[in-house]
């Protein structure tokens, strides 16, 4: 199977100037803010970065061809499932991502060994054939797990023009589609979009509310669970860099980070076992892989990448709750 080359935009390339290269120290000398993982509560599992569509800005470079993080097995998956039982980890939810998590061919087997051993499953999907393809097998894992089960759909905007901007031709009927068949079906649902196109949050909610209400949706547009608006990520952005004093100045606790309560597992194509990352974000870099076991991914995080500005500190994202 072929891999892309990485773009320009790639993670593995460093942004201008010298900023975020040492781990401890900023460029202009201050210590690096650092995060420490006060509770384990959701742990992602990256199913591979194969994706059916490539969209014009994805941060881990999805598309039919990227399969630098290959396809994670149902017996891969377990093995972390049962270390969180084995060390008593007090991990809540289980969260899915890719590339597109329905083409894994384990994905089915998956949903349900999570949501058996109780926990709340969320998967991120772009709603299109992949995940329709399993439509029956959904159905039956929502009537036995009811709202334990959430699937967010990425509606990058309101209107189908900037939707199809970012992921291609055809790729907004399909999502709005599967929007009217997972409420009609009684599925848990929520919509992940956008907030790089020069609009107020205000405004994009009040969009987003009119094309629920347009398809008969009862979906709270006002919430900023089941309405989820990502910040963009952009390492060659001249973003600032996080110091200690930030935390103050910026009137942010770390402990609202993603990485202070969550890690995700990734298996990298040749590589001989998985590895926790860090941060749901970085799945490529050498610096945030904290090892082949849970058992090590309490080690403190350095702050020491864009996204680490723009998408959590300055953006306030979050991947999660």
């Amino acid at each position: 199977m072929p891999t892309d080359t990485p773009s320009p935009q790639s993670e593995l390339q460093k942004p201008r100037s010298g900023k975020f290269r040492n781990p401890d120290i900023t460029e202009s000398g201050a210590p690096r803010a650092k995060v420490t993982l006060t509770a384990l509560e959701t742990l992602w599992f990256n199913t591979g970065t194969l994706c059916n569509i490539t969209c014009r800005n994805c941060y881990i470079e999805s598309s039919p061809k990227n399969d630098r993080l290959a396809y994670v097995s149902k017996a891969e998956v377990r093995q972390f499932l049962d270390e969180v039982i084995a060390n008593s980890l007090p991990v809540e939810e289980i969260g899915l991502t890719g590339g597109e998590p329905f083409m894994n061919p384990d994905i089915m087997a998956i949903l349900a060994d999570c949501l058996d051993r109780g926990y709340r499953v969320l998967v991120l999907s772009n709603g299109m054939k992949p995940m329709m393809h399993h439509s029956a097998a959904l159905m039956e894992l929502n009537a036995r797990h009811g709202r334990r089960l959430v699937i967010r759909l990425s509606v990058d905007h309101y209107t189908p023009e900037y939707h199809v901007a970012e992921r291609g031709s055809g790729s907004w009927e399909p999502v709005i589609a599967s929007m009217r068949w997972l409420h009609e079906n009684g599925l848990t649902f929520h919509v992940a979009g956008r907030t790089c196109w020069g609009e107020s949050e205000e405004s994009l909610r009040e969009g987003y509310a009119k094309l629920f209400a347009a398809n008969g949706i009862t979906l709270n547009a006002s919430n900023p669970v089941t309405l989820v608006l990502f910040p963009e990520m952009d390492t060659t952005d001249d973003v600032p860099e996080v110091t200690e004093k930030c935390w103050d100045i910026l009137g942010v606790s770390p402990d609202n980070l993603i990485c202070s309560s969550s890690r995700m597992v990734v298996k990298h194509k040749g590589a001989d076992a998985l590895h926790v990352m860090a941060c749901t974000l970085i799945a490529y870099e050498e610096g945030f892989r904290m090892g082949p076991s849970l058992s090590l991914a309490r080690t403190e995080v350095s702050l020491n990448h864009p996204h680490c500005a723009s998408f959590c500190v300055l953006g306030g994202g979050s991947c999660s709750k």
